[in-house]
């Protein structure tokens, strides 16, 4: 059926949407774990709780990111150079939310 409602319907209530969020979310938990472990110590104007920040926002945009590898799933069964097509916009739309979800994260402290 090509009802778009039907489409992003399944989408939404695809068994592989939550399970590819938390997978996005954990690149993303890593990523600024790794980044926050190896940065310099905090200043004292920050706060205590400074990197609770970066640690919810990062992988919360990256989740997104995964959900939208997930809505692009209808293209990349296509075959040809429309998976092509839907595997390269699914990596930049990941990479684009990890840069976001940094840039967010890490405003007013790393990046003032």
């Amino acid at each position: 059926m090509n009802n778009p409602v039907f489409i992003i319907s399944q989408l939404i209530d695809s068994p592989h949407l939550v399970k590819r969020m938390f997978w996005g979310a954990g690149v993303g938990f890593l990523f600024i774990s790794l980044f926050l472990i190896m940065a310099d110590g905090a200043k004292p104007e920050w706060g205590d709780f400074w990197m609770l920040r970066p640690l919810l926002i990062v992988p919360l945009a990256t989740a997104l990111g995964a959900a939208f590898y997930n809505f692009m799933d209808p293209w990349r069964q296509r075959g040809g150079y429309q998976q092509f097509l839907a595997n390269l916009l699914s990596l930049l739309g990941f990479v684009f939310n990890l840069w976001i979800g940094s840039v967010l994260g890490l405003d007013g402290t790393y990046w003032d």
